[in-house]
C-alpha cells in the first residue's frame, strides 16, 4: 500500500499543480494512482481525479472520525499501485493549537511519508533553516523529500541543491522551473474547476510533462513504498438499502460539487442518479422521484441559466408540486428569484423567495456546526450536532420572513449568521455542504424521504 503526502510550508506554494502533475505522470508511467485530498474541497479533487483517472476522496478530521478516515483510505487504496494525498495549507497549519487536525496529523494517522513542495522564489541559503525547522518541529513526521518549485533557472537550482545537501539530510527529488503556461486559472473560491475547463485534459497533459519531466518519479515511488502497512480499522460507514428511487442530479459546468462517496452512498441506498444539464437540457428527466442540485458556480453561467427558461420552469413545477429536492450552496442560489453579480442581474428558478447578491468578500467560509430544528424534512434519528463546511461569496437579500429553517447555526454563517437550511414544501436548501459519514448519514435519510413521498404521490 505505497502512499505519500504532498504538503508545503504554506498555501499557494504550487502543491496542487505539482500533485496534479504527479498523478498524471505516474498514471502515464503505468501506475494505478489513487488520489486523496485533505480537508473539505471540491475543486482540487476534480483536477486530481481527472489527472489520476480515479475519483479523488476527501479525508477530513472535522466531519470524519479517525477510524472512518483510515477505513475510507484503505478501502479506496485496494487495487491501487500508489496513493497520492494532497494536503491543504501548510504541513503544520490547522485550527487547533495542538495540530490535531493538521496535515501532519493526517500523515501520522496514515503513516504517510511527507514530500514538501517549497516555493523557492527569492530563496537560496534560507531554504536550509526552513527545512530544518520543519523537521525539528515534530520529529514523528518523516519529511522524506522535497520538490523545489518555481525555480528561477539552472543556476538557482544549483545553489539550492548545494545548500540543502550541505545543511540537511533531506533528499531533493525534483526541481520544477517556473512556467506560467501550466498555471490553472484562479477565481474567488480557488482554482477554476476542471468541469468548466474545456481544455482541462490538455492542461493536465502539459502539467504532467512539466512536473513529471522535472521530478524523479522512481525516487518518489521509493518514498511511497517505505510507508508502513496498516490494517483497516474494521469500522465502516455503512449505508443500508432503502428503496429504488430515481433522483435527478445536476451535472454540468454550473454545478459539479459533489463528494464521490456521497454519490456512492445515495446509490447504495437505492437511488438511481439521473444526470441532467441545467444549461442545455429542455427540462428535468422523466419519471423522477427526487432532485439534487449541488454546489458550483452559477454566477459564471448566469446568463445561460436564465436563457434556459424551460429548465427553470420544469424545476419550479417539480418543487411546487411537492417533489422532494435537496440543494447545496450553488444549487440554493439557482433556486432563488434572481442572481446579481458584476452589475448584472438574471432570473433564476424562483421557488426560494429571495434574491442572491454576490459580494467581494466571503460571506461564509470554513467549518460549520449546525443543530437541527423541528422543520428539518428528513431529520437525524437522534439529536446531535452536524459538522459541515461552507464557502460562499453570495448572500440572500429580501428573504421572505415566513420561511422556515432546518438548522440553527452554532458555528459559521449559513444564510444569516443564525440559520441555515431553507425549507419550502419538500425542498431543503442550505449554504452548508454536508458529508455522508457515520454521524450524519444524510444520503440514506434523503433516499428514505424521497421513497416515502414517492409512495404517497
Amino acid at each position: 500500500m505505497a502512499h505519500f503526502m504532498i504538503s508545503a510550508a504554506h498555501k499557494s506554494s504550487g502543491k496542487t499543480t505539482v500533485s496534479i502533475g504527479l498523478c498524471a505522470a505516474l498514471k502515464v508511467s503505468g501506475k494505478v494512482v489513487q488520489p486523496f485530498k485533505k480537508g473539505p474541497d471540491y475543486i482540487d479533487p476534480l483536477w486530481l481525479g481527472q489527472a489520476a483517472g480515479r475519483a479523488c476522496y476527501n479525508l477530513d478530521f472535522h466531519t470524519m472520525q479517525a477510524d472512518e478516515i483510515r477505513e475510507l483510505f484503505a478501502r479506496h487504496m485496494a487495487g491501487a499501485g500508489v496513493g497520492v494525498i494532497e494536503g491543504n495549507k501548510g504541513l503544520y497549519d490547522g485550527l487547533d493549537l495542538d495540530g490535531s487536525n493538521s496535515n501532519a496529523a493526517l500523515a501520522s494517522l496514515l503513516g504517510a511519508p511527507v514530500v514538501l513542495v517549497l516555493d523557492t522564489r527569492g530563496m537560496t541559503r534560507g531554504i536550509a533553516p526552513l527545512i530544518l525547522g520543519y523537521q525539528a518541529f515534530d520529529p514523528n513526521i518523516r519529511i522524506a523529500g522535497v520538490i523545489l518549485n518555481s525555480v528561477g533557472g539552472p543556476r538557482h537550482e544549483s545553489k539550492l541543491r548545494r545548500v540543502i545537501e550541505h545543511y540537511t539530510d533531506v533528499r531533493v527529488i525534483g526541481s520544477v522551473p517556473h512556467d506560467e503556461s501550466v498555471r490553472i486559472e484562479e477565481r474567488h473560491l480557488g482554482l477554476m474547476p476542471s468541469n468548466e475547463a474545456e481544455e482541462a485534459q490538455r492542461r493536465i497533459d502539459r502539467i504532467a510533462d512539466h512536473v513529471g519531466g522535472n521530478v524523479d518519479l522512481e525516487s518518489l515511488l521509493e518514498i511511497g513504498a517505505s510507508a508502513p502497512e496498516f490494517p483497516p480499522s474494521g469500522k465502516k460507514v455503512k449505508t443500508s438499502f432503502i428503496a429504488r428511487v430515481r433522483i435527478a442530479i445536476a451535472r454540468d459546468t454550473a454545478f459539479g460539487f459533489y463528494y464521490p462517496d456521497d454519490l456512492e452512498a445515495l446509490q447504495q441506498a437505492g437511488a438511481q442518479l439521473v444526470p441532467f444539464d441545467t444549461l442545455r437540457d429542455p427540462g428535468l428527466p422523466a419519471d423522477l422521484d427526487g432532485l439534487f442540485i449541488g454546489g458550483g458556480f452559477p454566477e459564471t453561467s448566469m446568463e445561460r441559466l436564465e436563457a434556459n427558461r424551460s429548465m427553470r420552469d420544469s424545476i419550479r413545477r417539480f418543487i411546487e408540486e411537492g417533489g422532494p429536492a435537496y440543494a447545496e450552496c450553488g444549487g440554493l442560489m439557482y433556486l432563488c428569484r434572481t442572481l446579481s453579480w458584476n452589475q448584472r442581474r438574471c432570473e433564476m428558478v424562483g421557488v426560494i423567495p429571495a434574491d442572491v447578491e454576490m459580494h467581494q468578500k466571503p460571506q461564509g467560509r470554513g467549518y460549520v456546526r449546525l443543530c437541527e430544528t423541528a422543520r428539518h424534512p428528513w431529520p437525524l434519528a437522534r439529536s446531535v450536532g452536524v459538522n459541515a463546511h461552507e464557502f460562499h461569496y453570495s448572500g440572500l437579500e429580501d428573504l421572505d420572513a415566513g420561511i422556515g429553517f432546518a438548522y440553527d447555526v452554532a458555528r459559521g454563517f449559513g444564510v444569516d449568521g443564525q440559520h441555515d437550511g431553507l425549507v419550502y414544501r419538500n425542498l431543503l436548501a442550505n449554504y452548508s455542504h454536508m458529508r455522508n459519514v457515520g454521524s450524519n448519514n444524510w444520503a440514506e435519510r434523503f433516499v428514505a424521504h424521497v421513497a416515502t413521498l414517492a409512495r404517497k404521490r
